[in-house]
């Protein structure tokens, strides 16, 4: 496990080491676990309560970060950001043994291998310790597609986007209606409402800013994808 200043690009390598940042009451860890380069990233806060985006795939190295991330570390929740079989693979074991409750959006439930305890949606609110941690749909990629907003008292905010955008454009779809959807979902509650210094960590591959990527938007409606 790396400790790293900059969380961007914040590269990792599929079966590589996990890199971690320390903002506000959190460390975030950032882990690649598969062959198709799915990131897991861990929230940890002071007090050892953890949640987890996205069990993607090899239960046991996730399962190595969380107790390794803190000495009374405690995962609560593992939100799953949308339903497609890459994004929880591990969830099923690493739910049977930590025994933390699985989250997800309503509409991308049935989906996923484990019974959901909580479904959560656009405006919902979740609490790591002391933390606020905001809930964003982002329709398009899969109906129930969620990110996560974590800003912390100083410095920017980080976004946890599962795969509705990424560097260089936001995720497939797979007719005009769905990227007309999360295009515009990704405008408004996204770029409209957070700043160019926000970090934006994807569900695949390495990370970046929406400074980086806000001059192409354009470019993305006109492409169409």
């Amino acid at each position: 496990m790396t400790e790293v200043t900059a969380p961007v690009p914040g590269h990792v390598e599929p079966g590589g080491s996990a890199l971690s940042w320390r903002a506000g009451a959190l460390t975030v860890h950032k882990v690649s676990v598969s062959a198709q380069d799915n990131n897991s990233y861990l929230l940890t806060h002071t007090s050892g309560e953890q949640l987890l985006i996205d069990a993607a795939d090899s239960a046991e190295t996730v399962l190595a970060i969380l107790a390794s991330a803190h000495p009374q570390a405690h995962l609560s929740a593992v939100l799953t950001t949308h339903g497609h079989w890459d994004h929880h693979r591990a969830l099923a074991p690493v739910i049977g043994v930590t025994g933390a409750t699985a989250l997800a959006s309503a509409a991308d439930a049935s989906h996923l291998p484990v019974v959901v305890g909580r479904t959560i949606d656009h405006g919902d609110v979740l609490t790591l310790g002391d933390v606020a941690l905001e809930v964003i749909g982002l329709r398009g990629h899969t109906p129930g597609s969620l990110a996560l907003a974590y800003t912390p008292a100083t410095g920017p905010s980080w976004l946890f986007t599962g795969d509705s955008l990424f560097p260089g454009g936001v995720g497939k779809t797979r007719s005009p209606a769905e990227f007309a959807a999360l295009l515009a979902d990704v405008s408004a509650r996204v770029f409209d409402r957070f700043d160019d210094h926000t970090i934006v960590h994807p569900g695949h591959g390495d990370s970046t800013t929406l400074g980086a990527e806000r001059p192409f938007v354009a470019e993305w409606r006109s492409r169409g994808w």
